[in-house]
C-alpha cells in the first residue's frame, strides 16, 4: 500500500522549528521529545525525520541508515530513563483502527508505573 504523507502534522511542523517541543534525543534521522500529554510518568515519542505516515510505511520505505538509526534512538533513551530493569512499553499505532492520531509514523515509549493490561476487555 503507498500512503499520502500530509506534510501540515503537527510532527511535520515540530521537525520545521513551527512548533517547539521538548528535546530528549536528536540524531541525523530521528527526533524524540516528552509528550506533551503524558500517559505516564515518563511519555518520550520517537519519530523519524523522514516523511513516513506509519509503522509499515517506515518498515518498507525508509533506508537501512533510518530504521537502524531509529531502533537505536529508542533503546539510548530507554537507557537515559533507567528503565531497562523496570520495564517499559513501546508502543505504535497505525490508522484508524490503530486509533493513530498524527499522521506521521511515531513510537510512544512509557515508564515510571506498571503500565496494565495491554487492551481492556
Amino acid at each position: 500500500m503507498s500512503y499520502s504523507y500530509d506534510s501540515e502534522n503537527i510532527f511535520a511542523k515540530i521537525l520545521r522549528g513551527d512548533i517547539p517541543n521538548a528535546t530528549v534525543l536528536e540524531t541525523d534521522y530521528t527526533l524524540a521529545f516528552k509528550d506533551i500529554t503524558p500517559k505516564a510518568p515518563d511519555h518520550v515519542l520517537v519519530i523519524p525525520k523522514g516523511a513516513y505516515v506509519n509503522y509499515d510505511d517506515f518498515c518498507q520505505n525508509a533506508s537501512d541508515p533510518e530504521i537502524l538509526d531509529f531502533m537505536r534512538a529508542c533503546g539510548q533513551i530507554c537507557k537515559d530513563l533507567g528503565v531497562e530493569n523496570k520495564g517499559f512499553r513501546a508502543i505504535t499505532n497505525a490508522g484508524e483502527h490503530g486509533c493513530q492520531e498524527v499522521p506521521h509514523f511515531h513510537m510512544h515509549i512509557l515508564a515510571g508505573k506498571v503500565m496494565g493490561p495491554l487492551l481492556a476487555e
